[in-house]
């Protein structure tokens, strides 16, 4: 009864102390608790590095990662090729003189292609003028090769943009790291600058643009090719022709980008360059005519290698099956009808135009391709991102890029550190007689004009290459008989360089 009575008071019994059978129960004392570690801010903080780690991974960013790591390998290339004065030829002190006229608010007077000579009247590019601030804060022939590698890596993003959304994540990459190494675009990269360099984002956008069905944003960016150089109106036209065959309700903007391409080259082969030539005349129509003499035709066998390199190593072919490589012909046609062999080949940077239109058009054809009747195609389509990736590797190793893994690319050899302290005897202001090789030290602060092209004017300096096994006596020699009228005494002589200055004139 005391033990039923107990249990419904609710009593523990023993259990619930340490009291021995028949003696006083003792509570038991209470068991020590450790303060538990606030881990909160250390598991917030991991979370997010890991959501920032995340987000940079996202696919969406892939293009600006690929167009950021060749933007650092162009300027790396084209900056290092500076530096060691590797200059190719006389283009980049071309388009420094005329960039660094717009920068003081001139006209764009490009003294190398004859003293008082218009640029405009030569090749028809004012888009030059978008350099012009930033050449104003950095007056230096680095400012045009450092834009031109960021005008070369922007055109990268469109084209990746693009292959990511048609072909997948993996193989999008493939093809716009391809893209980035073709020989194309490197070789433009290691030939100086051009002002092409604007062209290929351009059209990278208006395709990628086509490519999604934005017409309106496919005609607003291929417009300004016009401003671009002469010739690219008619790829505007091309690529309104492009929009009229994908689109029936973009028939007036298609029409209107036509009409506005082949308007603008007419006018400006016919009536702006004419205009600012002092020959009243376009000087390059003796490149298609050569002179009326017929002059010499593109070889088959040469034309045929050409046509090869555009297409089998960037697209294995299959860009022939989209409408998008129409936009190739008109820049393929001009080089190949002209009489200048230069125009023909794979060398210089004519072909860089040509590959964001190869790549953007691989992209069109490869959906379908992965779709075909045929098991072989849909096999070759499905494999062919990696093999292109591949082939621009494997032709990188004798390509500029390949630089990049040698250490002489960062290293500025001592007889060019003795040329620059040479050069920079030559003040500010003064006129100067100049080769390649030191007139892009000298573009950005003196009157450079192109040697044996001075028309009459006496520079103050003469600055010349001592090229095969020329003495610095000869090179003065041929100084005077250049200028009868003065007199030229030795300035200096360093790493094949020589200087000399003028001490009088009648």
């Amino acid at each position: 009864m005391e033990t039923a009575a107990a249990t419904a008071r609710g009593d523990a019994g023993p259990a619930a102390g340490t009291a021995a059978p028949g003696g006083p129960a003792t509570a038991l004392p209470p068991k020590p608790r450790t303060a538990p570690q606030d881990t909160g801010p250390l598991r917030r903080s991991a979370r997010r590095i890991g959501a920032r780690t995340a987000a940079l991974r996202a696919p969406r960013l892939d293009p600006y990662w690929t167009a950021a790591f060749l933007f650092v390998a162009y300027a790396v290339i084209s900056l290092s090729r500076y530096r060691t004065m590797g200059t190719a030829s006389w283009d980049l002190g071309i388009f420094e003189q005329a960039v660094r006229g717009y920068a003081h608010l001139r006209a764009p007077i490009v003294d190398l292609k004859g003293p008082g000579s218009n640029i405009l009247g030569d090749h028809f590019s004012p888009v030059l003028i978008v350099l012009a601030p930033f050449y104003r804060l950095v007056p230096s022939a680095m400012t045009l090769l450092t834009a031109q590698a960021a005008l070369f890596a922007l055109s990268a993003l469109p084209v990746t943009r693009a292959a990511a959304r048609h072909l997948g994540r993996g193989r999008g990459l493939a093809v716009g790291l391809a893209y980035g190494l073709s020989w194309g675009v490197q070789k433009a990269v290691d030939f100086d600058f051009h002002e092409i360099a604007f062209a290929l984002p351009l059209i990278a956008f208006a395709l990628e643009a086509v490519l999604r069905g934005r017409w309106r944003a496919a005609v607003c960016w291929a417009a300004p090719l016009v401003l671009v150089k002469e010739d690219l109106g008619v790829t505007a036209a091309v690529i309104g022709v492009l929009v009229l065959i994908r689109s029936r309700r973009a028939v007036p903007l298609a029409v209107a980008l036509v009409a506005f391409g082949v308007t603008a080259t007419a006018v400006t082969l016919g009536v702006i360059i004419p205009g600012f030539n002092g020959s009243g005349s376009y000087d390059y129509w003796t490149k298609l005519s050569g002179d009326g003499a017929g002059g010499p035709v593109i070889p088959f066998d040469t034309a045929v290698r050409t046509l090869l390199w555009i297409v089998l190593p960037t697209t294995g072919l299959l860009a022939l099956r989209s409408p998008l490589l129409l936009v190739a012909l008109p820049t393929v046609g001009w080089r190949f009808l002209s009489h200048e062999p230069h125009y023909w080949g794979i060398d210089w940077h004519y072909s860089a135009v040509l590959m964001p239109v190869v790549f953007l058009a691989l992209v069109d054809a490869l959906p379908r391709a992965r779709t075909a009747a045929r098991p072989w195609l849909r096999s070759y389509a499905l494999h062919l991102p990696a093999a292109v990736l591949s082939a621009a590797l494997a032709l990188t190793c004798t390509l500029p890029l390949s630089r990049l893994t040698e250490a002489a690319t960062y290293r500025v050899p001592p007889d060019v550190t003795a040329a620059e302290r040479l050069l920079e005897r030559i003040p500010d202001g003064a006129t100067v007689e100049a080769d390649i090789r030191p007139l892009s030290r000298l573009t950005g602060r003196t009157r450079v004009f192109w040697i044996g092209d001075t028309r009459g004017i006496s520079p103050d300096y003469v600055a010349v290459q001592l090229r095969d096994g020329r003495t610095p006596q000869q090179a003065l020699a041929d100084a005077a008989h250049r200028h009868p009228g003065s007199t030229y005494v030795p300035a200096g002589e360093a790493a094949g360089l020589a200087v000399f200055h003028r001490t009088s004139a009648r």
